[in-house]
């Protein structure tokens, strides 16, 4: 059995979830989100509009990591369409600024030119102290994605730990050169 499938997911008041044909539709006071589940393989029960379990038909060894998994994503969606979800990104480094310009971030990380990020729709970003960016959010997948891209731009580096790094995130360092 699996462990997460198990597990029953509650519904906050503000949402909204639907079931029709195979598509989920969940709506909530900061967005839409429609997720597709396989009814052949599962039974979607939602008990009075408080409550939603998951269930396989048959058990077998692939649909049990199946049925974890769906249940991750729906559990992901009504919090992201009720609560949302955030990063926060630190900037590290003798310079390194960022600044928002209309729908684009303006980053300053130490190359001979500023790099401009594009803000995807349905993200918010706001920039704190220059230093601290705020990513949010009601799709977990996407504010996770964005936060990526923006850390690919210049991750830290092991020895001074300059780089765009999350929030509590832990740099290995490495010791320099010794004479």
């Amino acid at each position: 059995m699996s462990k997460i499938g198990k597990i029953n997911i509650t519904i906050p008041d503000k949402v909204k979830v639907l079931l029709s044909g195979n598509t989920i539709n969940i709506e909530g006071p900061l967005g839409k989100k429609f997720l597709n589940i396989d009814t052949d393989l599962f039974d979607l029960i939602i008990n009075e509009g408080k409550e939603v379990s998951i269930k396989p038909k048959k058990i077998s060894q692939n649909i049990k990591k199946l049925w974890g998994m769906n249940r991750s994503l729906l559990n992901n969606a009504i919090t992201g369409t009720s609560k949302g979800y955030e990063k926060i990104l630190e900037l590290s480094g003798v310079g390194f600024r960022a600044a928002l310009k209309g729908k684009q971030l303006n980053l300053q990380l130490g190359f001979s030119h500023d790099v401009n990020f594009d803000i995807p729709e349905g993200i918010k970003i706001t920039v704190e102290k220059q230093t601290i960016i705020k990513i949010v959010g009601f799709d977990k997948q996407q504010v996770g994605m964005v936060a990526s891209q923006i850390k690919s731009i210049r991750p830290p580096e092991p020895y001074k730990g300059k780089g765009i790094k999350e929030q509590g995130q832990n740099i290995l360092r490495k010791e320099g050169k010794k004479k």
